[in-house]
């Protein structure tokens, strides 16, 4: 084995890295989703709060644009009376990886999950999956006198 070799030039920097943009949608009950949330409809998050960058943004009160091509890291959280299941679609078709539930109790039903896309401008949603038995009651005051939220935070990671 020989002597080592001169040192290389310096390559280019890399992109920076860390979040590129973050949106958190909420919605306070009473007095939003006053009507329960029927089998194959979406929660409402009616409310903004703190945002970050562009590229995340609402369609609707229950629907969500993800304007660029990338990885989502996207975590809910919804206090539901029932038993009962929810799960994120993703341009209408539903991601299997991604229900969560409970089956007894009145608490909350709680997902974290990495979502990637693969078309500009997708459209995210949390919904009371087809084939569930019951409407969700999204549970107003639960534990005490002051509304409770529900929040629905997206992340862009990549």
């Amino acid at each position: 084995m020989g002597p080592a070799g001169a040192v290389g030039a310096t390559g280019a920097t890399g992109a920076t890295g860390g979040v590129l943009g973050f949106a958190d949608f909420f919605a306070l009950m009473p007095p939003d989703n006053a009507a329960t949330v029927g089998v194959g409809t979406d929660v409402s998050f009616p409310q903004d709060g703190p945002t970050s960058g562009t590229s995340i943004f609402r369609i609707s009160a229950s629907s969500f644009n993800l304007a660029a091509i990338g990885t989502y890291q996207i975590l809910f959280q919804v206090s539901v009376t029932e038993a009962g299941q929810l799960i994120l679609t993703l341009n209408g078709a539903d991601l299997a990886y991604t229900v969560v539930g409970r089956a007894t109790g009145t608490s909350q039903i709680v997902e974290m999950a990495i979502v990637q896309t693969s078309v500009i401008n997708s459209i995210l949603t949390v919904r009371n999956p087809a084939g569930n038995s019951t409407a969700l009651t999204i549970t107003p005051l639960a534990g005490g006198t002051r509304p409770v939220s529900a929040h629905l935070v997206i992340t862009q990671l990549a």
